[in-house]
């Protein structure tokens, strides 16, 4: 599962992050590098137990890894 877990963090921390600072940018055109940078910090975060949930589910429903 951790194996799977790493496969798809780049993939999910790319998507998350991205969204996060899209949203930043939208709401403020005048931000300073700190929201932005903030922004891309929490999507990198939160796509951790993200990653793990959803490799997770693929291990447990295609049995890959075990």
């Amino acid at each position: 599962m951790f194996r799977m877990m790493l496969i798809l963090l780049p993939i999910v921390a790319t998507s998350l992050m991205g969204m996060a600072v899209i949203a930043v940018l939208s709401m403020d055109m005048n931000a300073e590098w700190q929201p932005i940078a903030i922004a891309a910090a929490a999507g990198l975060i939160v796509s951790f137990p993200i990653s793990w949930f959803v490799g997770r589910r693929i291990v447990a429903v295609t049995g890959w890894g075990n």
